[in-house]
């Protein structure tokens, strides 16, 4: 087993001298944490918004994928602007990365909806441990971090391959237009000075990614919405598209499905509530299972995400005018 996620994790990783990035961690609930992809987002929805992410991937491998994601965003009161905070946290195995940034974006009222123009910038903290076990041991590769070990047969094994322990700058940019609650689509380049974190003969490349999601709600009947939602991810070496379908019963229940194009399909369900008429606050709390693909059941379990998401927004202020005729006021 050990053997087996070794070599799927050097293959995600891509060691060659220099590792080549995989795209950034995926989740099946992306429609409920946009910020994470695209800072254009930030304040777009008029509210205070908080979301936090957990993602458990291949259930049953040690070291599998374990992600967490969370982000803050809302309108400046006053200005055109709105702000985000973002946090992803990403571990494999004995890789760790940890991305940190901080968003600004331009809100312009368009139509019934708000176009977010944004731009973040931040950190990647990336860490490969040296306490790693190779496929085969007593074999030295320079390009993989360890100091040894015990081989199954009880033989002990040396070799001298430091950790990798990087922090580098980050920098992101995209737009979004949103009509909250029924429509919404946006692009984004996240990591675009794509540089290369290296110590020695460890490295990792850190490749631009190119995103693009977009959803709109239907609404057949007066209880039910129906709501595709569509996201694209290329880092210009791989590709993924992930379509989701959710079905949402009275405002309060959602049942839906997601296929991921040649990696896997989830099903979703959550619930979701609001309180007050006034100011109010909204909340939601959302599952998901991604059904491990063929090549994988054997040995894993599935996919697990939770996801919690609260927002509170503020009631607007009806502007009221005094005219009188008489005076020309």
């Amino acid at each position: 087993m050990k053997k087996l996620f070794t070599k799927i994790a050097l293959a995600m990783a891509g060691f060659t001298g220099v590792a080549v990035a995989q795209q950034d961690p995926q989740f099946t609930q992306f429609m409920y944490n946009k910020l994470i992809y695209n800072p254009g987002y930030a304040g777009t929805s008029g509210a205070v918004c908080g979301v936090i992410q957990y993602r458990n991937q291949w259930l049953g491998f040690e070291g599998s994928p374990t992600d967490i994601a969370a982000s803050v965003d809302m309108r400046l009161k006053g200005a055109p602007l709105g702000v985000g905070i973002s946090v992803i946290s990403d571990k494999i195995g004995p890789m760790s990365t940890t991305y940190a940034r901080i968003a600004g974006s331009f809100n312009k009222k368009i139509g019934q909806g708000t176009l977010g123009a944004g731009i973040d910038v931040g950190i990647i903290q990336k860490s490969i441990s040296s306490d790693w076990i190779v496929p085969e041991p007593l074999k030295n590769d320079p390009r993989i971090p360890g100091s040894g070990g015990t081989a199954a047969n009880g033989t002990s094994y040396l070799y001298d391959n430091p950790s990798l322990n990087k922090l580098t700058y980050d920098v992101g940019a995209g737009v979004f237009y949103q009509i909250p609650g029924k429509f919404y689509i946006g692009g984004s380049m996240l990591h675009i000075p794509s540089q290369q974190i290296k110590d020695g003969e460890i490295g990792y490349k850190v490749k631009a990614h190119y995103y693009f999601m977009a959803g709109y709600t239907f609404q057949p009947t007066k209880w039910s919405k129906i709501i595709p939602n569509l996201m694209y991810k290329n880092d210009l070496a791989s590709s993924s598209l992930d379509a989701n379908l959710t079905f949402l019963w009275s405002d309060m229940i959602w049942v839906g499905g997601t296929y991921r194009i040649d990696d896997a399909a989830a099903i979703l369900a959550g619930v979701q509530g609001q309180t007050g008429t006034g100011n109010s606050i909204g909340w939601k709390l959302g599952l998901s299972y991604d059904l491990t693909t063929p090549k994988l059941k054997t040995y894993s379990k599935g996919t697990v995400e939770v996801i919690l998401g609260v927002c509170y927004t503020p009631k607007v202020k009806k502007t009221t005018t005094y005219s009188n005729p008489r005076y020309l006021d």
